[in-house]
């Protein structure tokens, strides 16, 4: 009866350290995604151009944006990886976690089952 009682405790535990570890995950992904979108956004060109301005002064406020774009992508590159490489890690803990949680919770349910 003891053992049961640990084991049901032990449960509890790796079930909280789960969901510590899946928000965990889950604030990794949201940075991660945030980046990629911050991303995603400057690759978009202008939709419109406006009417009745030179091709020169057109050229020139492409070049001046895409200098700006390129300059966003070198401070955004280097968190994106960082934030990779934190969600890869928040992943591997919560398959972890997860594994964990699962066999005791068949270890109890084994446990019930032969009472």
């Amino acid at each position: 009866m003891a053992d049961a009682r640990a084991l049901s405790g032990l449960s509890r535990l790796a079930d909280l350290i789960l969901d510590a570890r899946l928000a965990e995950l889950r604030q990794a992904a949201a940075a991660r995604d945030a980046s990629l979108a911050a991303l995603a956004a400057l690759r978009c060109a202008p939709t419109t151009t406006p009417a009745g301005l030179p091709p020169l002064v057109l050229a020139r406020a492409a070049l001046a944006y895409e200098g700006w774009a390129d300059a966003r992508r070198a401070e955004i590159n280097p968190r994106l990886a960082r934030q990779t490489a934190a969600w890869l890690e928040a992943q591997a803990a919560a398959r972890i976690a997860f594994g964990r949680a699962e066999v005791l919770r068949q270890l109890g349910s084994r446990g019930a089952s032969r009472r």
